[in-house]
């Protein structure tokens, strides 16, 4: 692929760091213009937006909580108002409780489902009513529900509703030329994977290492791009082998 995402316009959430922030520096390569969804950290959004912008790219950054729908909203709106119609909706903010399932207290399961289900629920929601004809949705979800984790069943189980909304959202959406496929990291670089578990998870690959962001990110770029115009409603395990 070379810059054939000129002219898109993407936004992808929770982008400040992380899977989120590697999507959103390889839309960029690609010449999409990306906004950058961030929650608290202001910080790194702009330290995101400066690397994109550092080499060429174009990105801006919009504060919103995406576990709650009026700010759902509120992010597309002002997308739209800064920048014209989305293209690419990438859904990738989440967070996880990890703790053994007798523990799990209301609000663990509210703070999880909150973001991971009902948050990315109606960004899907709000994504197919704006996405242009031939548009792209993209959700990150885990390669964690296709695996056996003690301690995971609120995390895994926020996540496990994004499989059958991409099912579902991929036949409804499909005389529009939409594309809408899920995202399966395996064990990656990232703030939610425990440095305890490091080892583990490295020795698990038959690469003996842990995913990177940008590994994740390739996939995602890839079913943004007109090469993944075929691929509708598939869950696609990125893991290194893991799963």
């Amino acid at each position: 692929m070379s810059k054939e995402l000129f002219g898109k316009i993407a936004l992808v959430t929770g982008s400040s760091r992380g899977i989120g922030r590697a999507i959103a520096e390889g839309l960029a390569k690609q010449g999409a213009t990306v906004v950058i969804n961030f929650l608290t950290d202001k910080q790194a959004a702009d330290e995101t937006v400066e690397a994109i912008t550092i080499t060429g790219g174009k990105a801006i950054s919009i504060q919103a909580d995406v576990s709650k729908v009026t700010e759902i909203k509120r992010l597309f709106d002002e997308t739209e108002q800064a920048l014209g119609k989305l293209h690419i909706v990438v859904s990738n903010a989440g967070t996880a409780v990890i703790k053994p399932f007798i523990e799990v207290t209301e609000a663990d399961y509210d703070k999880v489902f909150n973001t991971n289900a009902k948050g990315v629920f109606f960004t899907m929601q709000e994504a197919a009513k704006r996405v242009e004809e031939r548009g792209r949705i993209i959700v990150i979800s885990t390669g964690g529900v296709k695996m056996l984790i003690p301690g995971n069943a609120l995390y895994l189980g926020s996540k496990g509703t994004i499989n059958q909304l991409v099912r579902t959202m991929a036949q409804e959406l499909g005389h529009r030329n939409i594309t809408v496929n899920a995202v399966l990291p395996g064990y990656t670089n990232t703030d939610l994977l425990p440095d305890r578990d490091r080892k583990v998870a490295a020795d698990a690959s038959p690469f003996k290492r842990v995913g990177e962001p940008e590994d994740i990110a390739a996939a995602a770029v890839f079913l943004a791009s007109d090469e993944a115009r075929w691929i509708t409603g598939q869950e696609i395990g990125v893991g290194g082998g893991v799963f």
